[in-house]
This record gives C-alpha cells, structure tokens and sequence, in this order.
C-alpha cells in the first residue's frame, strides 16, 4: 500500500513538472482559434444545408 502512495505521489510531482513545460495560449489566441473554428463549423454548415437542400429537391423532382 505504501508503495502505491509513493508511486502516485511521484507521478502527480512529474505531471506538474511537465505542466510547467507547457506552453499556454493567450487569451488573444484562444479568442482567435475559437473564432476560426466557429467560422469554419458555420461554413461548413451552411454548406451540407445547401447540398442536402439541393439532393432533397432532385430526389422530389424524380419522384414525382
């Protein structure tokens, strides 16, 4: 049992360690990927809308 203690203890003292490495956006960045990503989820959005509105209207057509 104690041996587990020390094992977990040591893992949690090197992830801090690593996480001290790591390098952190800003608020400016973050705010700018998030946009991006926002931008290209609507784009891409819009875009299927547009193909699945025109694939609903050719399949009406043919069926009729």
């Amino acid at each position: 049992m104690a041996a587990n203690v020390k094992v977990l203890t040591k893992h949690i003292k090197d992830v801090k360690q690593e996480l001290k490495k790591v390098h952190w956006p800003s608020r400016r960045e973050v705010t700018l990927f998030t946009s991006i990503v926002l931008m290209a989820i609507l784009v891409i959005g819009v875009f299927f809308w547009i193909l699945d509105t025109g694939f609903t209207g050719m399949l009406q057509f043919i069926l009729r």
